[in-house]
């Protein structure tokens, strides 16, 4: 996942982010955090040409890829989470769609490839400003292999998934729910909301 949840602590793995803007991107003077006018939150403003520098809460789209009754994953070669084990996904580039992300991610990182894509999981995770989405596929054949992302690629049966070892919270929730749905023959659509709460215990 360029740029879990098991048995894992969230608190321990996520860490809650915000992107600290100094100077305006369009002429180069400093930069206050206040309320615009017809506003409701607060914004980057130029204290000299008034931009507002508007941030928006950016898209991860990946792979949930298939192979008979195993699932594909990926050990990071970068990090965070170096070493960990998650699906092929990563942050979303302009001009693409999400299923275009899903596929770019699923080459780049496992240099695999997938069709019969179905969106199965979107999470909202509010407090690292982000929403990921991941694609139930097939893989079209086991050409497979580590991307420059990638310390390597694995197929999984369900019994030897690494729980422990899974680098995100959104990566466990989703292959649990896939075991589930499995047993039923039914992969609908599931929204999430993850929540970071530092004060709480697991």
């Amino acid at each position: 996942m360029g740029r879990k949840i098991g048995q894992n602590n969230e608190r321990d793995i996520v860490r809650v982010c915000s992107l600290i803007m100094r100077f305006c991107s369009q002429c180069g003077q400093p930069v206050s955090q206040r309320i615009p006018e017809g506003d409701d939150r607060l914004r980057y403003v130029c204290d000299t040409c008034a931009t507002v520098h508007y941030q928006n809460p950016r898209i991860v789209a990946g792979c949930l890829a298939v192979y008979q009754q195993q699932v594909l994953l990926c050990r990071r070669a970068i990090e965070p989470r170096r070493g960990f084990w998650t699906l092929p996904a990563g942050f979303m580039e302009n001009g693409e769609t999400t299923i275009e992300a899903a596929l770019r991610e699923t080459w780049e990182e496992a240099r695999a490839r997938v069709h019969a894509e179905q969106l199965y999981m979107l999470f909202n995770l509010p407090h690292i400003n982000q929403v990921y989405m991941f694609f139930r596929a097939e893989l079209s054949d086991l050409d497979f292999a580590a991307g420059e992302e990638s310390l390597e690629v694995k197929l999984f049966d369900e019994s030897e998934i690494p729980w422990e070892q899974l680098a995100f919270p959104t990566v466990g929730k989703t292959l649990r729910q896939f075991f589930v749905d499995r047993q039923q023959h039914n992969y609908p659509v599931h929204v999430q909301d993850i929540r970071y709460n530092p004060g709480k215990r697991s």
